[in-house]
């Protein structure tokens, strides 16, 4: 019976996390724009994150080879000091929150993620990284509204905040109709390997 709950295949991505702290501050300064625009979809606040890699579909045998490499890659980056800033969108579709802080430690981090996930010979489209966390989605042919968003949000500075913890992150798309939902299939502190001695 578990062969026919187990799916074929897993939409994977590797990705960092703001703390709950962060997050509600956004949520805070966005919460105008929740009841002005119900029409956007909105992105779920627990599953906001910073992607690394975005590794697409992969057969469910695959994942377990990329536990090991990402787990010494964790143990070995310190965490990285971040802050949620400003506001942007992509295509005039796709608002976003813009990320300040260590931002060569965080280029380094997803170079090294994604190379760690070539050696176990998983192929995926690499795209360039702009870090950012995905807030809201317009629909089709709905276009000025993300950018109003964008500019109120334009000036917004959080909190800084250490990222601790490297994620292996799953995805239900294409399995229901519903909102698209994320879940950790699993998670490494980052710098367990820097903390002997200490």
């Amino acid at each position: 019976m578990n062969e026919q709950t187990q799916p074929a295949t897993v939409r994977v991505f590797i990705a960092l996390a703001p703390p709950d702290h962060a997050k509600e501050e956004l949520a805070r300064e966005l919460r105008p724009a929740y009841d002005t625009h119900p029409d956007l979809r909105w992105n779920r606040v627990e599953d906001w994150h910073i992607t690394l890699a975005f590794l697409g579909e992969l057969p469910a045998g695959t994942v377990p080879l990329l536990r090991p490499p990402l787990a010494d890659l964790a143990a070995d980056r310190r965490p990285l000091r971040l802050a949620l800033r400003g506001s942007g969108n992509f295509d005039d579709r796709v608002l976003w929150s813009g990320i300040d802080g260590d931002l060569d430690e965080l280029h380094m981090l997803a170079a090294d993620v994604r190379a760690a996930v070539k050696s176990c010979g998983v192929a995926f489209e690499e795209r360039p990284l702009h870090p950012h966390l995905t807030l809201a989605r317009a629909r089709r042919g709905d276009r000025s509204t993300t950018g109003e968003i964008a500019e109120g949000l334009a000036g917004f500075t959080g909190r800084r905040w250490h990222a601790e913890r490297l994620h292996l992150v799953g995805s239900n798309v294409g399995r229901s109709r519903g909102p698209i939902h994320y879940r950790d299939i699993e998670a490494w502190p980052l710098g367990e390997g820097n903390r002997e001695g200490s």
